[in-house]
């Protein structure tokens, strides 16, 4: 039976789906020791003590990775959040365990997990995969010009032909969210859709139900929009106000050359808040240098701290529990941050009041989104019926309060938070592909 596959490659969750000619949309899950999962976590796990005869270090990617990384007696090379690379030259190619590898390469071998790990639903793994709908966000992370941005979906699309995915579609993550909104609909709207991932934030005005699906010379597309932000950058935000000060953030060490009180280096510290950047620490010059730094500083054991988490690569642990943190305090007022490596130890409470004023920033740039897409599609807020919010930095309280504030609780609708997007390409899949 012929399927229809969108693919929704995220910078922390990918998802995967199929459509059937005259049916709904159904997920692929992966399998984990904890049971099927639908979604597939976006990381690599480079295992020293796994050799590939042709390749050198084997690659795991998925729940593999994670599986992998966390039994491993020898440590190894954890990398995630690759898809926030793609529009910059900040990363062309890493070295891992003597074999360099360009960023297409890296993210074909996620993709390639995905295939082998999804049984039978793309085919076999070494065959050639043709007319997927592949999410892309309104705005790539990091994109500042239109040359970035086709400099993201080239290098996207060099990926997935690696992986041998070729001919694909792309189409903006919030439209697939729209199109799953579409399929539990008996009548037309006007939706404002908001996605909310893990690097980027997108927004769409579009024209949803039978209606609108029917009439094929109608605009259903009115706007799209995104902001480089979302669940990430929150992430950071906590890590820069609890965890890098227990770090040795904003202290001091002396100087070996002449004796001075010198500032530790604040860009240490842009390493440590956005987790996929920490893994850039761990070279040799640098951990000498933090070595140094603990060595002459009034508080050795917040450098020591910072020194272990670097050179045994806690880094995708740390992250977890300040993940957790923030995903704890969509539902409580008030939750303890704990993290505890010795010499690292951080516990510490953290109030939702708090959160919500570190990220008051981060909140008027979504704000200023949705203020330019309605003033570019000349529509009102009031002739808007309904608003969906999808992704998982959706359930943040202060992001919710941004839509109900404007639009009212009656017209916001949830849901799927992490698979909506796949499901619905595969549906958009379907449409444009029979």
């Amino acid at each position: 039976m012929e399927r229809f596959i969108g693919l929704d490659f995220g910078t922390t969750n990918s998802a995967l789906a199929l459509a059937s000619p005259g049916g709904g949309s159904d997920l692929v899950r992966f399998a984990t020791r904890e049971g099927p999962s639908s979604t597939f976590r976006s990381v690599l796990f480079f295992d020293p003590s796994e050799l590939d005869p042709r390749a050198g270090v084997r690659a795991f990617a998925g729940p593999q990775a994670l599986e992998h990384y966390r039994d491993a007696q020898t440590p190894g090379r954890l990398i995630q959040s690759l898809k926030s690379y793609l529009a910059t030259d900040l990363l062309r190619s890493t070295t891992v365990f003597g074999r360099t590898y360009t960023l297409e390469e890296l993210i074909a071998l996620i993709l390639r997990g995905i295939r082998a790990q999804c049984g039978d639903a793309l085919g076999d793994p070494a065959s050639v995969v043709r007319g997927l709908v592949v999410g892309r966000p309104v705005k790539f992370t990091n994109a500042d010009t239109p040359a970035d941005e086709q400099r993201a979906l080239d290098r996207l699309r060099s990926a997935l032909a690696l992986a041998g995915i070729e001919d694909v579609t792309f189409e903006y993550e919030p439209v697939g969210a729209a199109y799953f909104y579409e399929s539990r609909l008996d009548h037309d709207e006007l939706v404002l859709i908001g996605d909310f991932g893990g690097g980027t934030s997108d927004f769409c005005l579009v024209r949803v139900g039978p209606g609108a699906r029917r009439d094929a010379s109608a605009q259903r597309i009115l706007g799209t929009e995104g902001v480089g932000l979302a669940g990430d950058v929150f992430d950071g935000q906590i890590v820069d106000a609890v965890v890098s000060p227990r770090l040795g953030k904003g202290t001091t060490y002396r100087s070996y050359l002449d004796g001075k009180e010198i500032p530790v280096p604040g860009w240490l510290y842009e390493r440590v808040r956005r987790w996929h950047h920490l893994s850039f620490l761990r070279s040799r010059e640098t951990v000498r240098f933090l070595k140094e730094v603990r060595d002459q500083s009034p508080d050795p054991r917040a450098m020591a701290s910072l020194l272990h988490l670097v050179d045994d690569d806690l880094g995708f642990d740390l992250h977890r529990a300040v993940e957790g943190t923030k995903v704890r305090l969509s539902r409580e007022d008030r939750v303890d941050l704990r993290f505890v490596d010795d010499p690292v130890d951080i516990d510490v409470p953290v109030a939702r009041e708090d959160f919500d004023r570190w990220i008051h920033g981060d909140l008027e740039l979504l704000r200023g989104c949705i203020d330019r897409l309605l003033a570019r599609t000349g529509v009102k807020a009031a002739e808007i019926d309904r608003v969906f919010l999808t992704g998982g930095t959706s359930m943040v309280p202060a992001v919710r309060k941004i839509f109900l504030d404007r639009f009212g609780e009656d017209r916001l609708r949830a849901g799927d938070e992490l698979t909506s997007v796949a499901s619905g390409l595969s549906l958009r899949a379907r449409e444009l592909h029979r």
